[in-house]
């Protein structure tokens, strides 16, 4: 089994569901990203660059889906949090799959992979 799966068939419910459910809709909406298992994570990039990670920070109830370059997007999709006063990476907080927006999140997904084919690098700040 890869890292990566390893990692997601350990976590403790409803997170691994929510993680789950959130990577099939990652793969399916974008064919052509990698994910790789990097800081203990899983992580998915548009060729070399990360573009966003899945994330449980200890202490929180909600599976941080964490956009690298979040920061130059999140006026144009509110629900994208700042939390932990991150500099540059905006999340999705996701505390269960009934309150998962599926719709909005396949455009967020859309509006990241545009912004790092653009970029020189994703971590600018």
């Amino acid at each position: 089994m890869k890292p990566v799966d390893e990692y997601f068939y350990n976590q403790k419910e409803p997170y691994q569901s929510i993680m789950l459910y959130i990577r099939d809709v990652i793969l399916r909406t974008l064919p052509d990203i990698t994910e790789r298992y990097s800081y203990k994570i899983p992580f998915y990039n548009i060729g070399k660059k990360p573009m966003l990670y899945l994330n449980i920070l200890k202490g929180k109830d909600y599976v941080d889906v964490a956009f690298v370059q979040g920061v130059l997007f999140e006026d144009q999709f509110p629900s994208l949090k700042n939390d932990n006063n991150r500099k540059q990476v905006r999340s999705l907080q996701v505390k269960s799959l009934e309150e998962f927006n599926e719709h909005e999140f396949r455009a967020i997904l859309l509006e990241a992979k545009r912004y790092i084919e653009m970029s020189d690098k994703p971590w600018f700040v």
